[in-house]
């Protein structure tokens, strides 16, 4: 069952305005990753960058905090033109944005404690006291309270996965850039860090960018999406919309996802209202909810 996130705000916290990267190829000649492209994600939504392999959706991820620099256009989140901003500056506008990446990226030689921890010293305007406050409450966000002393080396996929989301949301960002999360994880696992995920987004209010190339995960996540090939924004769209325009190839096979998913959740309630009609002092079975019956898969 899809649970997507609260209608967002209207005002964009992340615009994006021609902006373009390229590469140098060892054999000396250019390679446009991303194509001019502009770009506008409201506040509080969930939105999802999808593509093939190559397509320049993790290249644009990262030109949203700056891991890319833009060979040309600007980059605007809450506000701020951190494309005109110095060295200083920047690092500073960056703890308003979190990044969660496929590999996890956690420090192996430090606890799950200290991982969380780690923007909130680099930073130095905490104190000692404030830092265990938070990084407890992170923990606890996650559901990795009872792991704060143990060693990347001994959590699971998922768990590492959550750590990293804890250490994201430890300097308060309101937006979170996610880069593959869950292409390491098995179904279940993913299935509950999206409703981690969700529960952020729909408690905290912070926006989630995610690139995914698993078009269940946007089904179950994302509120609204945008398709790229060969580093060019080909549409976008909200997830439930009508589905006649879609240009993509990747668009219209979301759209029977969504279609499909839809269907399911109608028959679900659906068969929720059926009342069985029982002659006078017959047993009543015993009730057994819909819900349960239904599995997502993200194969």
């Amino acid at each position: 069952m899809s649970i997507h996130s609260s209608t967002p705000d209207s005002s964009p916290i992340i615009e994006l305005e021609s902006v373009r990267k390229a590469y140098t190829l060892p054999d000396g000649q250019g390679f446009d990753a991303v194509h001019p492209i502009s770009l506008s994600i409201a506040r509080g939504d969930v939105f999802g960058l999808i593509g093939t392999s190559g397509a320049g959706k993790s290249t644009l991820l990262r030109l949203i905090n700056l891991l890319e620099q833009p060979d040309a256009g600007s980059v605007k989140v809450a506000g701020r033109d951190l494309t005109a901003l110095g060295r200083r500056a920047l690092r500073e506008a960056r703890q308003n944005i979190g990044m969660i990446f496929q590999q996890f990226n956690l420090l192996q030689n430090a606890t799950v404690y200290d991982n969380v921890a780690f923007p909130l010293r680099i930073h130095g305007h905490h104190s000692r006291a404030e830092i265990d406050a938070r990084v407890r409450e992170c923990l606890a966000l996650v559901g990795l309270s009872d792991k704060s002393a143990s060693y990347p080396a001994r959590l699971s996929g998922g768990q590492k996965q959550r750590v990293a989301i804890a250490r994201a949301l430890a300097p308060r960002p309101d937006v979170l850039l996610c880069d593959e999360p869950t292409s390491a994880l098995d179904s279940e696992t993913t299935r509950s860090l999206l409703q981690t995920l969700r529960d952020i987004n729909r408690d905290l209010g912070v926006t989630i960018v995610i690139v995914t190339h698993e078009l269940a995960v946007v089904d179950q996540l994302c509120s609204h999406v945008a398709v790229l090939e060969h580093g060019r924004l080909i549409e976008q769209f909200a997830i439930d919309a009508p589905a006649e325009s879609r240009r993509s190839a990747l668009g219209r096979e979301l759209a029977e996802l969504v279609a499909e998913r839809q269907w399911r959740e109608a028959r679900l309630a659906a068969a929720a209202e059926v009342v069985p009609i029982r002659s006078p002092g017959a047993v009543a079975p015993a009730a057994v909810s819909p819900i349960h019956t239904a599995k997502v898969s993200y194969a």
